[in-house]
């Protein structure tokens, strides 16, 4: 039994360390234009949420 247990959770790092490797392997660094593509879809969803709390934020202490 203690064997059985001791083989599945290496198994499951091993497991995961290859996964890692792959997903690595696979990825590239972002070139100039998509990496300001990026920060500017960034940027413009914060401020939707802010913007959004700021709101709702404004809704409460006005009407309750």
């Amino acid at each position: 039994m203690e064997a059985e247990n001791q083989t599945s959770w290496k198994y499951k790092i091993r497991s995961f360390v290859q996964e890692s490797i792959r997903v690595l392997k696979i990825t590239k660094k972002p070139d100039a234009t998509e990496f300001k593509t990026i920060v500017k879809v960034s940027g413009i969803g914060m401020l939707v949420v802010g913007l959004i709390g700021f709101v709702i934020q404004m809704g409460k202490l006005l009407f309750f």
